[in-house]
C-alpha cells in the first residue's frame, strides 16, 4: 500500500459511505398502545400523565413516561416481563427520544411470543404457579 502524502486527510464518495436515512423522532405512541386489548391488559394513566399497562396475570409491564421516568436518566419506555421460579425475567428501557415504531416492534414481538395458558392444562411443577409460557 502506498500513501500519497501530498494530499493529507481522506477522500471518499457518497456511494462508498453507503449513507442512509434513519428513523428519528418520537413518532406516534398510539402504535405502541394500540397493540394492547382490554381483554388481556389493564391501562392506567397516573397524575403525571405517565401511562402504565399491565397484563392481567401481572407478568408483563409497559410504562411510557413522556417527560422521562422520575429518578432515571431519561427513560421514556420500560418493558418488563416477570420470570418464573425456574427462569429469570427481563427488563428493556428506551429513552424518551426513541421512535415509537421501534418500541412497537419490540412490544409486538414480546406479545407474539406469549402463550395463553388454558385452565384445563396442568402447570409443570418447575414453572411455579403461573408460568410465563406453556412450557414455562
Amino acid at each position: 500500500m502506498t500513501v500519497d502524502t501530498a494530499k493529507p486527510g481522506f477522500s471518499t464518495t457518497i456511494e462508498a459511505l453507503r449513507l442512509r436515512t434513519w428513523l428519528l423522532g418520537t413518532g406516534n405512541q398510539g402504535i405502541v398502545i394500540d397493540q394492547f386489548t382490554d381483554e388481556d391488559f389493564k391501562l392506567v394513566v397516573d397524575d403525571r400523565a405517565d401511562m402504565h399497562i399491565n397484563s392481567r396475570d401481572g407478568r408483563f409491564y409497559l410504562g411510557w413516561f413522556p417527560t422521562g421516568r422520575p429518578g432515571t436518566d431519561g427513560d421514556g419506555w420500560v418493558i418488563a416481563v416477570t420470570g418464573t421460579a425456574a427462569v429469570p425475567g427481563y427488563r428493556v428501557t428506551f429513552d424518551t427520544e426513541t421512535p415509537a415504531q421501534v418500541v412497537a416492534a419490540v412490544v409486538a414481538e414480546v406479545i407474539a411470543t406469549s402463550v395463553p395458558i388454558r385452565s384445563h392444562s396442568p402447570i409443570p411443577a418447575e414453572c411455579g404457579t403461573i408460568p410465563a409460557h406453556a412450557s414455562c
